[in-house]
């Protein structure tokens, strides 16, 4: 697909519109995923990072999924949305996810500050307890080394998360790409879009270069993009959410793209709802390409 083509030529078709909004909860992606069993392009199924819902309780979480037909949730320590301690309030989370029918993508963002072992080893237990193979996580450049020898020792793959020009440790993909080029193949990436473009890189260069190490994408859109507080729904920014996808093909991406909707906090519904209408019809508009 040219990078040239315009998002407005996926939304155009108003059979494809239409089709983007009907999609069951337990199947949402029918249209992609269609296309990759005829050998077109690979299913990027699309959820929701937590840190979304901030505001809501997990209850609530549950409910809010559902109006947005995904079962896809990358989970954090916020709320009660995934609780880290005790033991007992991970376990009863993931039941109440599970019986939902919720699957649990990733945890975090997660932090490792410390460059101690029980630390970093809390939080794999935490992980492995709720039955998540990826940490979402943030550890700073001296605690990696020693984050990495638990993901050997788990088996539980780190993505680390990129922050934009104010974090002093991760502003870019490239930035992560660098550090982790001698690391096992299990420590990789989650591209933030948002942050990605506001550290003056390109994101579909940033997954290209990520190829095999990019792990999880957290997607929003901006207005403007050197500014944080510029964000929108997806769709009314400048994000080339189309090419992304593209990219992500091109790699063979198999993780998930999750909407980080961090504005309108207070009732964020309307915005994300309009933002997955919109990537659903991109994907959508993919398909069709593909068939024409």
């Amino acid at each position: 697909m040219s990078h040239a083509t315009s998002r407005r030529d996926f939304l155009r078709s108003g059979a494809l519109t239409a089709a983007a909004g009907c999609f069951s909860f337990a199947d949402n992606f029918a249209v992609a995923q269609n296309s990759a069993t005829r050998g077109a392009r690979p299913a990027i199924q699309l959820g929701v990072a937590s840190y979304s819902l901030r505001k809501f309780d997990r209850a609530q979480v549950i409910d809010m999924m559902k109006q947005l037909n995904t079962p896809y949730l990358n989970a954090k320590d916020v709320k009660d949305h995934l609780p880290m301690t005790p033991a007992d309030a991970t376990q009863a989370a993931v039941a109440a996810y599970t019986s939902a029918a919720i699957k649990l993508t990733a945890a975090g963002a997660i932090y490792f500050p410390k460059d101690e072992d029980a630390d970093i080893q809390q939080k794999f237990d935490y992980c492995k307890q709720a039955g998540i193979s990826l940490i979402v996580g943030a550890p700073t450049h001296e605690t990696l080394p020693r984050v990495e020898k638990f993901v050997k020792q788990y088996d539980i793959r780190l993505a680390i998360h990129n922050h934009g020009p104010e974090d002093k440790q991760w502003p870019s993909p490239l930035d992560i790409l660098k550090a982790i080029e001698p690391m096992d193949p299990r420590v990789g990436l989650c591209i933030d879009v948002g942050h990605t473009v506001r550290a003056g890189t390109s994101v579909v260069d940033a997954i290209h270069k990520g190829g095999h190490r990019v792990f999880d994408l957290h997607m929003k859109d901006l207005a403007d993009a050197s500014s944080k507080e510029s964000q929108v729904a997806v769709g009314d920014g400048m994000m080339p959410v189309p090419e992304i996808f593209a990219a992500l093909h091109q790699i063979g991406y198999q993780g998930y793209v999750d909407l980080e909707y961090e504005i309108h906090e207070d009732d964020p519904l309307p915005g994300m709802i309009k933002s997955f209408a919109y990537m659903r019809g991109v994907l959508a508009g993919m398909a069709h390409q593909n068939q024409g």
